[in-house]
């Protein structure tokens, strides 16, 4: 029924935690458009041109318009938001933590620990999210065509052992995603079941980044 909005960008209210919103200009209409926290640091300056994926949400009468930066993005969250128990404010906590890209490469790697992270999201939730979806994901991602680790990062048997080991040495989330993702791109590295050779091939890249 609503796929995007384009207009310009007329206010922005952050009512903490994970909910900002935004307020649309379309053709002298106002649309408030619920966005995370990640999609704020993306957006123009007030007054120019914005476009945003939507997604509308009835609940209890109450209609409410949720924004996203890319199609990829709206499209991961109705994924989310089919999964029994998983509401659309713990969609966007999902990807307002993680971000879209790192929340697939985690549900379809199968790392529980990673979705726990965020707030509300327990261990039984993140297994199924990943139980519901995995297979889901890994073909939507196929079919849309996004780029992520060919070979979907450590195998998930060893993935938590690297994290674990990368975040000891004073590594942050992100950065250890990112070197995954980039070492993953090795075609033997993504055979490789070996703990040690992950964590050698994550540093010597983190420290030739850094």
């Amino acid at each position: 029924m609503l796929s995007y909005l384009k207009g310009t960008l007329a206010d922005i209210q952050k009512q903490g935690g994970h909910r900002v919103m935004l307020t649309m200009d379309v053709n002298q209409v106002g649309y408030d458009l619920q966005i995370t926290s990640r999609f704020l640091s993306e957006l123009p300056p007030l007054g120019e041109p914005l476009q945003a994926f939507c997604h509308l949400q009835i609940r209890d009468d109450q209609p409410v318009i949720f924004g996203f930066a890319s199609r990829s993005e709206r499209d991961v969250f109705r994924q989310l938001v089919s999964v029994s128990g998983i509401g659309p404010q713990m969609a966007m906590a999902l990807l307002d933590t993680l971000g879209f890209q790192e929340l697939i490469q985690a549900v379809v790697s199968g790392n529980t620990r990673l979705i726990s992270r965020t707030k509300g999201v327990g261990a039984k939730t993140a297994e199924r999210l990943i139980l519901e979806l995995k297979t889901k994901l890994a073909e939507w991602r196929q079919q849309s065509g996004l780029t992520l680790t060919p070979g979907g990062g450590p195998m998930a048997n060893v993935q938590e052992e690297v994290e674990m080991t990368l975040l000891a040495l004073g590594y942050t989330n992100g950065e250890i995603m990112q070197a995954l993702q980039v070492v993953g791109r090795s075609s033997t590295l993504a055979k490789n079941d070996n703990t040690e050779d992950w964590i050698r091939e994550a540093i010597a890249w983190l420290s030739q980044s850094s």
